[in-house]
């Protein structure tokens, strides 16, 4: 594998990257110290997600489960409530499971080996090097979006950061620069460098604390890198969903399947709309009749919404009901207002939901 780290100052900038980070870190929440629970929980939330979304989500997750021991016997309906609107759920369905791991093999305590840190539930090789860099100082690489787009910057690499594989030319990069010293704030620095400096489209050079460490701007580079092919067309599917209640104004919901997008996620009824016959008013009609033998008459709520996922697009069209007849064992359960309090929807429903209100 080519060497990128050959002719670079490695000591110097490792100094001038740790005292620069030293200086002007951000006061974060789970950097108040270095419980490597507390630091696994925050790079979970991180991954796709940003870090002014997760701080409200990680001050809340703390006070309900505040050690290993609360996360590994908390029910998953309060783990995916206390999660709802980060998206992404199997990211803390995994870190439960893997918590519970923790629990049962290990006396609470995470493991400071990395092989067998790595070999939990849902740690892949990101989680690993931050958590080991960060709460046990141990000099794992850990490279996200981040430290790619830094790297690749730094060291002038071109290769395509949309192939897994490149992954591996970046963590041979970190390996030879990290501080064996210090990796803890070494790894942040080049995160927190990322964040705020060295971003995407145009980076703050003119501040940066390793411009002179860097190719790219030597060779005034830097908005080229890194070099990322683009992605499929994301697939745009129309969905119809409705907004059911009694007579009483308590709402009818279903809960989706324990596998799969959303998995185990509460939700309002809905059904992908494909024919070219039938209006979607009627074809979401009959999906309710057929599915949950509920004979309702819909009315259209005024506008629509769309939620974005990763590979897919939806697109919803909106409806009200009002029916007491559907029978038990349907799917759907009712709850009051107060109760649907305690269930977790996903983004897209919570959207509904208040679209709904706005128009009582």
């Amino acid at each position: 594998m080519k060497s990128y780290t050959s002719d670079l100052q490695i000591q110097q900038f490792q100094h001038d990257l740790i005292s620069w980070f030293q200086k002007e870190q951000r006061i974060l929440p789970w950097r108040e110290n270095a419980d490597p629970y507390r630091v696994w929980v925050s790079e979970i939330m991180l991954q796709q997600t940003r870090v002014d979304t997760v701080i409200p989500y990680f001050l809340n997750f703390m006070e309900k489960f505040p050690t290993v021991a609360h996360l590994a016997g908390a029910d998953e309906e309060q783990i995916l409530k206390a999660w709802e609107g980060l998206g992404y759920y199997s990211r803390v369905r995994n870190l439960q499971t893997a918590v519970k791991e923790v629990h049962a093999e290990y006396d609470g305590v995470v493991p400071a080996d990395p092989e067998k840190f790595g070999e939990l539930k849902g740690v892949g090789p990101y989680t690993k090097g931050a958590v080991m860099s960060i709460a046990y100082n141990i000099p794992e690489p850990a490279v996200d979006g981040n430290v790619m787009r830094v790297m690749s910057r730094i060291l002038l690499i071109e290769e395509d950061i949309a192939k897994p594989k490149t992954r591996k030319v970046f963590e041979e990069a970190i390996r030879d620069v990290i501080s064996k010293e210090n990796p803890s704030d070494f790894n942040q620095a080049l995160m927190e460098l990322g964040a705020l400096i060295c971003t995407p489209g145009k980076p703050s050079c003119l501040l940066c604390p390793v411009r002179e460490h860097c190719k790219a701007f030597g060779e005034g580079r830097q908005q080229e890198l890194p070099f990322k092919s683009k992605k499929k067309k994301q697939k745009s599917l129309l969905l119809a969903a409705a907004v059911l209640t009694d007579s009483s104004g308590s709402y009818w919901i279903h809960k989706r399947p324990s596998s799969g997008l959303l998995a185990n996620l509460w939700e309002f009824p809905n059904c992908e709309t494909v024919s070219d016959i039938l209006p979607q008013k009627e074809e979401l009609q009959l999906f309710l009749h057929e599915e949950y033998r509920a004979a309702v008459e819909l009315q259209a709520l005024e506008g629509t919404i769309q939620h974005v996922f990763s590979h897919l697009i939806w697109n919803l069209v909106l409806f009200k009901g009002v029916t007491d007849h559907i029978p038990e064992g349907s799917g759907l359960i009712r709850v009051t207002e107060e109760e649907m309090k305690q269930y977790a929807f996903p983004v897209s429903h919570q959207k509904i939901y208040q679209l709904y209100q706005d128009q009582m």
